[in-house]
């Protein structure tokens, strides 16, 4: 659903990079689906881990380290419960041994702007349980703020926005952009910011605000600011791609799906990734 909706500055059907096309991120989630499917047999750092290998073996790029992040531990939540009822006793359990294997797949994914820290590099062996080596990064990533929030933005006011969404509209396309849009306008988004610099982030927000201020999807008006941003987010050899809205967005749609308040509409996509992404 993330990678087949038309999102500003990301990679969609028709809408590659020239590393990256919209194929190499479905074979990149159906090659992490079968380690995140057995998230509640194995540990938190051990199903990223996994998954990570998984998608090494399909793309030799990195495509959704940061959705494999965000997913695990939600996957990890047992059924009987819901998200928020579960997900605090899932990060209250990580440790020393979760941190090794997500450095590790950290490693393998290579993401772009990683950059180093003061504290628990992640080039170097950790010495802290996962969630608190997430507590020491989430000032400048909004991935590591779930851990370190208790999944505040994904489970609270992004399931909100696009439960309003769906208000609004009933083609799924058109919601998880929205989504997006208000992701990117409220936070800007943290790979920007490590790769291009805060200011960037923050232009970036300011155009996506301006998208949600003309009414977007409806008026030409805003259709130009739409344009505008998505120009803005692919300059620079797509150095601005908002690859943390898009992993947000991800497991903002996961925890919906996952929780019952979203069910996929398959005939909405089908037309897309036949069209498009093969």
């Amino acid at each position: 659903m993330e990678v087949l909706s038309p999102k500003p500055g990301n990679v969609s059907p028709g809408r590659d990079f020239a590393d990256a096309c919209a194929r190499d991120f479905l074979l990149s989630a159906e090659a992490a689906a079968t380690a995140i499917s057995g998230a509640g047999e194995q540990s938190v750092g051990r199903t990223v881990l996994s998954a990570v290998r998984a998608v090494r073996q399909v793309v030799s790029h990195n495509t959704n380290l940061g959705i494999i992040l965000l997913i695990a531990p939600l996957a990890a939540v047992p059924s009987g419960q819901s998200l928020e009822q579960g997900i605090e006793s899932v990060l209250a359990g990580l440790t020393v041994r979760d941190s090794c294997d997500v450095y590790a797949a950290i490693r393998l994914a290579a993401p772009g702007g990683l950059g180093r820290a003061a504290e628990q590099d992640v080039t170097a062996e950790p010495s802290q349980p996962l969630r608190e080596c997430m507590r020491l990064a989430a000032d400048r990533d909004l991935i590591a703020a779930q851990y370190a929030g208790g999944f505040r933005e994904v489970l609270g006011v992004g399931r909100e926005w696009l439960r309003e969404a769906a208000g609004r509209t009933s083609d799924q396309r058109q919601q998880v952009v929205e989504l997006a849009l208000r992701l990117l306008a409220a936070s800007g988004d943290s790979l920007i910011a490590r790769k291009c610099g805060q200011a960037t982030s923050e232009q970036a927000a300011r155009l996506a605000g301006r998208v949600l201020a003309a009414g977007w999807p409806d008026g030409s008006d805003a259709m130009l600011a739409m344009a505008e941003l998505d120009e803005f987010l692919r300059g620079d050899g797509n150095r601005r791609n908002p690859g943390t809205t898009a992993d947000m967005t991800a497991g903002i749609l996961f925890a919906a799906l996952r929780d019952g308040q979203l069910i996929m509409d398959p005939v909405q996509f089908e037309t897309v990734e036949s069209g498009g992404a093969g």
